[in-house]
């Protein structure tokens, strides 16, 4: 019989959240990317423009997190970094190599979606994915 503790939301969410993590981390180690530098990629191919407050809040990263890890691809010559038209702020965008990148790992993300969307049989995928953001609007 499972204790009540079993059943928590923030364990079970967690280890979901781990295991999920350490899956797309396989799927994209060979793009020399993580599953949290995607989003960030993937953020910067769908939304170029926006600041970091912006992007941190879009994509549910801390603020200093996302520098950090901006910083890291800049580095790695994934993304490019200039100054906002406004106030002192700093736009990041993907550079040439950063959308080759996510184009080429695009095709081992979608292998990682289906297997997680295969491993859930019941509820359905789209019924998981409302849940989740339900909670991630709390």
């Amino acid at each position: 019989m499972s204790s009540e503790f079993d059943l928590c939301l923030v364990l079970n969410a967690r280890m979901a959240s781990r295991a999920v993590t350490r899956l797309a981390d396989r799927r994209l180690r060979h793009h020399g990317i993580t599953a949290a530098q995607f989003s960030i990629l993937t953020s910067l191919w769908d939304h170029p423009g926006r600041s970091v407050t912006q992007m941190a809040s879009a994509i549910a990263m801390d603020r200093s997190t996302l520098s950090r890890n901006l910083a890291l691809l800049e580095r790695n010559g994934l993304v490019t970094t200039s100054a906002a038209e406004r106030g002192n702020g700093r736009v990041s965008a993907l550079s040439e190599t950063g959308r080759q990148v996510i184009g080429d790992a695009i095709p081992a993300w979608r292998a990682q979606q289906s297997q997680l969307r295969a491993a859930l049989d019941d509820p359905e995928f789209a019924t998981v994915i409302a849940a989740l953001r339900q909670l991630a609007r709390l």
